[in-house]
């Protein structure tokens, strides 16, 4: 089984939809996306991702089953916008953000609900994941009705870092700020099943942004602090 994620195209946070560079990063990864083999897609509930599904959905002449759960990751720390906007000297000092089970047991995490949060996710994915065929045992799948269909989910970098720390076993705090998936990125997982029966999703690709000319900057900090031009809080 093969599971792609996508992120949403350059977004234009202040109507929740895209920019026309985003509505460009769409349409060229519609071009990819749409020649494959596509068992099923969802979406997330908000405009940024349903907009850049839109472009593939309406080449194939398909639809998408909206699941609020694959909405951007929203449980907030302090007055901080999002987690990840965590300054590398403040998260880094701290040895429980590395462990995958103990990084939400943090003061301000658990004080913010974290845990509650992340087990939305997780249980969301879990339940789509048995509904095609696998079904989650401890850290690993068991192999219920092996295929080699392909589904795809069109929604944001939070979201898509908790996610790949569930399959994985990685906190999702490592993923949050040591990894960058561009707008309108693309990231492949696809199943092993060395023993019959059991299935351990392995990382084919994160990321990518071959069908893109140029990937946008959204997601990322300033590469230098003197680079003013560059995002810096």
């Amino acid at each position: 089984m093969k599971l792609i994620i996508i992120r949403h195209g350059d977004p234009d946070y202040t109507v929740d939809s895209l920019t026309p560079t985003g509505w460009k990063e769409a349409e060229l990864l519609s071009e990819r996306i749409s020649g494959m083999n596509i068992k099923d897609f969802y979406v997330s509930p908000l405009g940024r991702a349903r907009d850049t599904a839109s472009c593939t959905l309406e080449k194939c002449g398909r639809n998408a089953e909206i699941l609020d759960w694959l909405r951007e990751f929203d449980i907030r720390i302090d007055d901080r916008s999002v987690t990840w906007d965590m300054l590398p000297a403040e998260w880094t000092a701290v040895p429980e953000y590395y462990d995958k089970n103990k990084w939400y047991e943090v003061p301000a995490m658990k004080n913010a609900g974290m845990k509650s949060g992340i087990d939305e996710v997780n249980n969301g994915l879990d339940e789509i994941l048995e509904n095609h065929g696998y079904k989650r045992e401890g850290n690993i799948y068991n192999a219920v009705n092996p295929n080699e269909d392909t589904v795809v989910f069109f929604c944001h970098f939070g979201v898509q870092c908790v996610m790949l720390g569930h399959l994985l076993g990685i906190s999702p705090m490592v993923l949050w700020h040591g990894f960058i998936a561009p707008p309108a990125s693309v990231t492949t997982l696809i199943t092993e099943e060395r023993r019959e029966g059991t299935a351990y999703f392995r990382l084919n690709s994160f990321g990518d942004t071959s069908h893109l000319e140029k990937p946008s900057f959204a997601g990322r900090f300033c590469e230098m602090y003197s680079n003013k031009n560059q995002r810096h809080d």
